[in-house]
C-alpha cells in the first residue's frame, strides 16, 4: 500500500507498506542518482524528493564544518549523503552529511563502503524541513551511527548513541567538544541574510578568533 504522508512546500513523502530487504535493494537500484532520499525500517520504505531549502541547509552546515576541520587540521572523510544500509538489520537511508572523524584513517583508501566490516560514519546530519514518517533516529541506532545532528530549519540539536542503542540530546558535540553549537546555529540563521560565500568567511574570521583564544583539538 502507498501512502502519500504530509509535507513541507516543496517536499513530498510517499510511504510503501510491507517492503521486504530485497524489493528496498531493488528501489535503490533503479532509482540510481536520482534525487529520491529512501528511508527503510525493516518493513516500511519512505521516498521523499527533497526542497531547496533543505539542502541548503545541509550544504552550510557542510561548509561550516569544512571550515572548522580545515582551521583545527582535524583529519576528516566526508560521505557525503551515500546510502548507509546493513542486510543484517535490514535497515538502510540516506543522511544530509555524513563524516568520518575518529575513524577517517579506517576508510582513507576506500570509495565504497560496507557497514557488514567497515564502520559507520562518526557523524550524520539530518535537515528535517518536514518529518519523515518513519523513525529515522532509530534507523541511525541500528546502523551504529555514534553521533547525530539534526537541524529543523531554526534549531540546531546534538545527540550521542548511548551504550543502550539510544540517542539522548547533548550540548556538545563528542567529536568537536571545543564547538559552542549555539554559535553554529547563530551563523545557520544569518543564511537569509548574506550570501554563502560571505557567510562562511565571516564563519571563518570567527573561527579563527577562537583558535587564536585557546581553542584546542579534541
Amino acid at each position: 500500500m502507498i501512502v502519500k504522508a504530509k509535507q513541507a512546500p516543496a517536499e513530498q513523502r510517499f510511504l510503501l507498506r510491507n517492503v521486504a530487504w530485497p524489493q528496498y535493494r531493488a528501489f535503490a537500484a533503479a532509482l540510481g542518482e536520482r534525487h529520491v532520499r529512501l528511508t527503510y525500517d525493516g518493513k516500511d520504505l519512505e521516498l521523499m524528493t527533497v526542497s531547496h531549502g533543505h539542502v541548503r541547509g545541509g550544504e552550510m552546515l557542510d561548509r561550516f564544518l569544512n571550515v572548522v576541520t580545515e582551521e583545527m587540521d582535524i583529519p576528516m572523510q566526508s560521505g557525503g549523503s551515500t546510502t548507509l544500509n546493513r542486510e543484517d538489520v535490514e535497515r538502510g537511508l540516506e543522511p544530509d552529511r555524513c563524516y568520518y572523524l575518529e575513524h577517517e584513517y579506517l576508510v582513507r583508501d576506500k570509495d565504497e563502503i560496507d557497514l557488514s566490516v567497515d564502520p559507520p560514519p562518526d557523524l550524520a546530519i539530518e535537515i528535517e524541513i518536514s518529518r519523515s514518517c518513519l523513525n529515522r533516529m532509530a534507523i541511525y541506532a541500528a546502523l551504529k551511527v555514534p553521533e547525530l545532528w539534526r537541524f529543523d530549519g531554526s534549531l540546531l540539536r546534538v545527540y550521542h548513541l548511548t551504550a543502550d542503542g539510544n540517542y539522548v540530546e547533548a550540548s556538545a558535540s563528542r567529536h568537536f567538544p571545543f564547538l559552542p553549537i549555539g554559535e553554529v546555529q547563530a551563523f545557520l540563521l544569518r543564511r537569509g541574510q548574506l550570501d554563502e560565500t560571505k557567510l562562511v568567511k565571516s564563519f571563518r574570521q570567527w573561527v579563527r578568533e577562537q583558535i587564536a583564544r585557546g581553542w584546542a583539538q579534541p
